[in-house]
């Protein structure tokens, strides 16, 4: 009988570090794009839309190191200011794009992705075409009288 209240016990200090590292990973969140422009293109018009088209203050901006923060203001909140950070970084698959909004609701951090997305194909047009990969070869030998007159 003694061990039962050892055993809660013991769960009960488990629990408390799993529930609070859960809670804090959603606080983290953020949406990812890849996009399809160049990183010139993307970061510029990632400037475009935080500053000139939402009006949020630009608090520091690295475009070598491709980040953004800014103030950002919700409507729903009242007028408070939260911060947000938007990255770019040049991928394989093309330029990787996170907006993170930590105060804020997943929602509002994919309302600005989507508004990016829609703001590059509207000042662009449509993505860059990539070359097709060469051919790989199947590994057939060259002919034995290549070279020979």
């Amino acid at each position: 009988m003694r061990r039962l209240p050892s055993i809660a016990l013991l769960l009960a200090a488990l629990a408390v570090p799993l529930a609070s590292g859960l809670g804090a990973r959603r606080a983290s969140a953020s949406v990812a794009h890849e996009s399809p422009y160049t990183f010139e293109q993307t970061f510029g018009t990632a400037l475009r839309l935080v500053r000139v088209d939402l009006g949020f203050k630009i608090v520091e901006k690295d475009v070598a190191s491709g980040y953004l923060l800014f103030e950002y203001r919700s409507p729903e909140s009242g007028g408070r200011v939260t911060q947000g950070a938007i990255e770019v970084v040049n991928g394989r698959a093309g330029v990787h794009v996170a907006v993170q909004l930590p105060a804020m609701p997943q929602y509002h951090e994919q309302v600005l992705l989507d508004a990016l997305v829609k703001k590059l194909a509207a000042e662009h047009g449509d993505p860059p075409k990539k070359a097709p990969p060469p051919p790989v070869d199947a590994g057939t030998p060259p002919p034995s009288d290549a070279g020979v007159p």
